[in-house]
């Protein structure tokens, strides 16, 4: 059987992850993402509002056209998790295949919000929700499975199509979390039956490779965050916290410690009320009855005014804004554009990292000062990645044993830390180790 893999998008940047497998006459596509960083550098783009092809241009998602040189149909649209970058182009290019989107659950919900926001066109693929665990046949001669996986986010999976060639196997977004706060711990001992059954091709994200040594648990990062809240616990004044919305286990350390510190959490912004409020209907996480979440601009602002009425020492309000987004809660409240006033003193804790991109780290750094001018304390950098450090890259390669080995989700640049170590392990550029561009056929048997 000919298996071929398009590497659409995410293979010269982080961001807009796009890929498409052909085994025989089938096609399955996994991830269609979304790059953040190209909308931001722009003032005031509606992504829901705007074209396909206008998108395109801006590279802020993936170019499909290298679909019409794949000789097969789509069978499946698979995004492995529900991050942007994976699922943020779905409402602007699934429509253009008669094929249904399947994804876990808390994925799925996501994606079918997408949907519903997007104003150009009508996507009417059918939604359809398999676990992690399971399988479906694609076509007569191949079965698409879901291995549980453990990332920033909950319901993530890596995907892999099993082919009469031997499996491919769909390796982003993960680390290796024997220990997660919420969730199932990563499924090593799947990864290790489908090496023994065969693998043809493993596509990799690179996204830490050049980082030394294991990414450490989540619950490693719930221990640092309660050591900093518990030393802030008889501060007097203004405490505000925020993560990465998307990251329920944080957030839900977020408001346990904050009740253990004796103030009311509330959740303030739209991204922050969609996906804590969309995990917690799905029962995927228990908050408190009264916890607020609120997104409506108006609603935040008269929660605000709440706050400072009732004195901020008795709340710690959880908002949008780690990476300095212009739009973003923390990012008024640094401008003085909220009710709700910052004074010397008052500590802002980032429970996230700066994403490593020029885009993101000058608006984080902008945000970081003007909360410094206004006298806030910064409490930096607790977190822990979602992606596999070095020695996590090892482990992957010698449980999947594939034959072939193609990095993703990095520039070139990124890319050079995952070479070496891929070489390490006795992979040859050229021969089994493939190394590819944005719009790129690779054919792994003919």
């Amino acid at each position: 059987m000919e298996i071929e893999i398009a590497t659409i998008g995410g293979y010269e940047e982080v961001g807009r992850q796009m890929t498409a497998v052909r085994a025989g006459d089938d096609v399955v596509v996994f991830d269609m993402g979304l790059n953040l960083s190209k909308v931001l550098i722009h003032d005031n783009v509606e992504t829901e509002r705007m074209h396909s092809l206008d998108l395109i241009d801006m590279g802020a998602i993936p170019d499909d056209r290298v679909m019409s040189e794949l000789e097969g149909d789509v069978q499946a649209i698979v995004p492995t998790h529900g991050h942007l970058d994976h699922i943020g182009a779905i409402s602007k290019l699934a429509h253009r295949y008669d094929a249904p989107i399947v994804a876990t659950p808390f994925t799925i919900e996501l994606v079918k919000q997408q949907i519903e926001g997007e104003e150009k066109f009508g996507v009417q693929n059918d939604l359809v929700k398999m676990d992690p665990g399971g399988t479906m046949s694609i076509g007569d001669d191949c079965e698409l499975e879901f291995v549980n996986v453990t990332h920033s986010i909950i319901d993530a999976i890596n995907p892999v199509l099993h082919t009469p060639e031997g499996a491919v196997v769909y390796g982003l977004d993960k680390r290796m979390d024997h220990n997660p706060v919420l969730g199932d711990p990563i499924d090593m001992d799947r990864f290790r039956e489908i090496g023994r059954e065969g693998v043809l091709a493993y596509i990799e994200d690179c996204t830490n490779a050049g980082k030394k040594g294991k990414t450490p648990s989540e619950s490693v990062a719930r221990e640092q965050l309660k050591d900093v809240m518990y030393s802030v616990q008889d501060y007097e004044g203004g405490i505000v916290a925020t993560t990465f919305s998307s990251h329920i286990a944080r957030v839900k350390s977020l408001v346990e410690f904050a009740d253990d510190i004796g103030r009311q959490p509330v959740l303030l912004g739209r991204s922050m009320e969609k996906y804590s409020g969309t995990a917690e209907r799905l029962d995927f996480v228990d908050f408190p009855d009264d916890l607020g979440m609120y997104g409506h601009r108006k609603s935040v602002d008269r929660t605000f005014k709440r706050i400072m009425e009732e004195g901020k020492e008795n709340y710690l309000p959880i908002v949008t804004g780690h990476q300095g987004e212009p739009r973003a809660m923390l990012t008024r409240m640094a401008r003085g554009e909220t009710p709700y006033e910052l004074d010397k003193g008052d500590k802002v804790i980032f429970s996230a990292r700066v994403i490593p991109e020029p885009t993101n780290e000058g608006q984080r750094y902008q945000a970081e000062k003007l909360l410094g001018m206004q006298g806030a304390r910064i409490y930096d950098d607790i977190h822990v990645s979602g992606h596999l450090n070095t020695e996590g890259h090892y482990e992957m390669l010698q449980a999947l044993n594939p034959e072939n080995v193609i990095p993703a989700h990095q520039s070139m640049e990124g890319f050079a830390p995952y070479v070496d170590l891929a070489r390490n392990e006795g992979y040859q550029l050229g021969r089994d180790l493939h190394v590819t561009e944005n719009g790129n056929i690779i054919q792994l048997t003919e």
